[in-house]
């Protein structure tokens, strides 16, 4: 469970303080982490040290201890020397590895619920048992943040994400798919959106520093009690999918803030075709030549406001006017008008949305 690396960093510090050679072999006698070499010529004691009913034994001047997960022997442990000073270090050693096994299983168990609680695989009366085992507090305030990159994460980068937010926070990171990392996020109570955001942007900042491109975090709603945690996961995935459609200057998403593009994303195609045939007839905006898309997204941006559209396009108010009756012509949509405007701009978004799902087909 636990990893060589996490191995060979332990027994490292190890030899760094106490100045005495240690490794660690599988019950098989391989090694696994060592700060020697030569260690070949041991291999073969293994064995019978592991049948041997003894928890520590000197071997040809070296002193093995046997490191156990519960009651299954996990490790073999070898310190070099046979005096008193090195079997006192072998047993700080060994201590030391038990502990990581107790810690690192405590993680995965810990790990396997939040997984099956954002997937909702588990049963509500599941849920507050599993938690008070866990010690998990299940009335506090949370909320999900997905983090996706556009390669295939690793545990370097899980752990990049853990130190940021710090190893003492209540806090869990974990992914349920190649692409993404999710963190549990838990809130004082005096902490809001405002908070997540933050933490959204240190995230990318880090992750960005850390040479990953193409990084984006989207976070959901802030629940109240644990059996909540899969809303807040499924609303941070549809901040996701609809950030790429209607948002995808933003590298940051916030489910509350997704507005009427978050009502476009949940409508069937057929019946987005058949608005955009109502409203265009047989032609689409993707007929428009980019001029008028220039005028049409910048009349918004400005709030139907003539005079300042035109002053930021640079031409006269007249010709702007020329350009929106020439549009009125062809839609039968005049965007000076609040209730054409809303229904041009909803039309803009479908067309976006049934673009970006016929991506997905391909």
């Amino acid at each position: 469970m636990i990893s060589n690396q996490t191995l060979q960093n332990t027994i490292e510090g190890l030899k760094g303080i106490t100045r005495i050679d240690l490794c660690v072999m599988d019950t098989e006698g391989k090694v696994l982490a060592s700060t020697f070499t030569d260690t070949e010529d041991y291999e073969s004691a293994v064995v019978p040290f592991v049948e041997s009913p003894a928890d520590s034994q000197v071997i040809q001047g070296y002193q093995f201890f046997k490191i156990f997960d519960e009651h299954q022997l996990e490790y073999i442990l070898m310190a070099n020397g046979g005096s008193e000073d090195v079997y006192m270090v072998g047993k700080i050693a060994a201590f030391q590895i038990q502990n990581l096994l107790v810690a690192y299983k405590e993680r995965f168990d810990k790990d396997n619920f939040i997984k099956n609680l954002l997937l909702d695989n588990l049963l509500l009366v599941d849920i507050y048992n599993r938690a008070k085992k866990l010690h998990i507090d299940t009335e506090v305030r949370r909320v999900i943040l997905i983090v996706e990159t556009s390669r295939e994460k690793d545990t370097g980068m899980l752990e990049s994400v853990r130190v940021l937010l710090g190893s003492k926070t209540k806090d869990f990171i974990t992914a349920v798919d190649e692409k993404n990392i999710i963190v549990v996020k838990e809130l004082a109570a005096n902490e809001g959106y405002k908070e997540m955001e933050q933490v959204a942007k240190n995230i990318l900042e880090m992750l960005q520093s850390e040479g990953e491109e193409d990084v984006h975090v989207a976070y959901g709603t802030i629940v109240n009690d644990i059996k909540e945690v899969s809303k807040s996961y499924k609303e941070a995935k549809l901040a996701l999918d609809v950030g790429k459609i209607f948002f995808n200057e933003k590298d940051i998403i916030a489910y509350n803030t997704l507005g009427i593009g978050r009502l476009i994303y949940q409508l069937p195609i057929p019946l987005c075709k058949m608005f955009i045939r109502e409203i265009f007839g047989g032609k689409s905006p993707d007929d428009f030549d980019e001029e008028t898309l220039t005028t049409i997204n910048k009349f918004f941006e400005n709030s139907l406001n003539v005079s300042e559209t035109s002053r930021q396009l640079y031409i006269h108010r007249n010709t702007l006017v020329y350009r929106l009756d020439k549009l009125q012509k062809s839609t039968g949509l005049d965007l000076r008008v609040f209730e054409d405007a809303i229904t041009f701009k909803i039309a803009l978004m479908v067309v976006k949305y049934m673009k970006y799902m016929e991506t997905l087909e391909y």
